[in-house]
């Protein structure tokens, strides 16, 4: 029966003996699941996409030719003990942004308010937390370039740059840093730490370099289907370049209890996940659950993209990571639909997917407050009750 009720107790009651439930995620789609689910265990994975390519994360990438550290930082705080003293201080310093009507003196003047500790979200961080933004911010401020645009800044994202500088260019150590200092009850992880871009390939023949080219938020929604996406290493060419499965990935599936291919952005946030050759493997040799939950609301990269061809496409990306054949059911072997979801009609659709060994669990994970997405509370439930 799911959810489990004895099961979800027990985990309620011991969070720290949790199971180790590893999502390929993205954005912000996963950040309501991420609050709640640490209440049930502490060992929740997130393989975070370091591909974004728009907002104040572009202008930050342009300086320092880095990945993208908004999404890492934005599923850290989502998985920080609030119950800690200090931390909701620490939440209103890292969501902070810099105004986007100041001129860039102001700017640059406000910055140095921050780094000297003078400002007031600053001062309301205890020590030895707030030493460490401080140093962080610093750094970040001592290396920035002239010509740097800090309208719209995330603070957030500044002090994380400035432990990504700080630790020679390294992302683990600042993520490992923080996640300790606030409390994170779970791990987060950079599915790469190199500095590359997304393209993707429409149907129409037309090539799109940047994440936020296909998102629907900085450019204009995309009006034919992705075809493929790949990797970049530069904004001004769109040459294909391998992506490296980092070792730490790579363990981190191998000791999963339960793998989900989450809601979000289909391509640039599931399975730009999934390019680096290898990780169908790893995930091929896990025999636990792997759970795909289709996305309930809009997604603008999902142009085309019904229930069925987003499964064959999930697994397409999957087999091209493995480096030997691999069955549909090795890497994909569940699929949580609510009766409510729209593709739960497409009966002929559901039927060809069960023919390929996943099975179809019909869960309810649309309420009438959550309509038309998800309840992160029910969807919790029904993941941790199959881990």
């Amino acid at each position: 029966m799911l959810p489990d009720g004895e099961r979800l107790a027990l985990y309620q009651r011991l969070p720290e003996l949790g199971p180790r439930v590893l999502f390929f995620t993205g954005g912000t789609a996963l950040r309501a699941l991420s609050q709640r689910i640490i209440a049930y265990t502490h060992h929740s994975i997130h393989i975070v996409t370091p591909f974004d390519s728009g907002g104040s994360s572009a202008e930050i990438r342009r300086a320092f030719q880095m990945l993208a550290v908004g999404d890492l930082r934005n599923r850290i705080m989502a998985l920080a003990d609030r119950g800690v003293l200090g931390n909701p201080m620490v939440f209103e310093l890292f969501a902070y942004r810099l105004p986007k009507a100041e001129s860039q003196p102001e700017l640059r003047r406000e910055l140095q308010r921050l780094v000297d500790g003078k400002a007031p979200l600053v001062r309301r961080v205890a020590n030895p937390l707030r030493q460490i933004i401080r140093a962080h911010l610093g750094v970040f401020a001592d290396r920035m370039p002239d010509d740097f645009d800090l309208r719209g800044a995330c603070i957030g994202n500044l002090i994380l740059t400035g432990g990504f500088l700080s630790y020679n260019r390294h992302i683990d150590p600042v993520v490992f840093t923080f996640s300790k200092l606030v409390e994170a009850r779970g791990d987060v992880a950079a599915v790469s730490n190199e500095n590359l871009h997304l393209v993707s390939e429409l149907e129409d023949g037309s090539l799109l370099v940047g994440q936020h080219r296909i998102s629907g938020k900085e450019s204009p929604p995309i009006n034919s289907p992705i075809k493929r996406v790949y990797a970049t290493d530069s904004m001004g060419s769109p040459k294909a370049v391998a992506v490296k499965l980092r070792d730490k990935v790579r363990s981190r599936i191998l000791n999963a209890d339960l793998i989900c291919y989450p809601m979000g952005s289909f391509y640039s946030s599931v399975i730009a996940n999934l390019l680096p050759p290898g990780v169908g493997d790893a995930i091929r040799a896990r025999a636990r659950p792997k759970v795909y939950v289709p996305n309930a609301g809009v997604d603008p990269e999902s142009v085309g993209l019904g229930l069925l061809k987003a499964v064959r496409t999930l697994l397409h990306y999957l087999q091209e990571s493995c480096c030997s054949p691999a069955r549909p059911d090795e890497l994909l072997n569940t699929l949580l639909l609510d009766p409510r979801h729209p593709a739960a009609k497409a009966h002929e659709e559901i039927d060809q997917i069960r023919q390929l060994g996943i099975q179809v669990v019909e869960a309810r994970l649309i309420t009438d407050e959550s309509w038309p997405y998800y309840c992160p509370q029910r969807l919790v439930e029904y993941l941790l009750s199959l881990a």
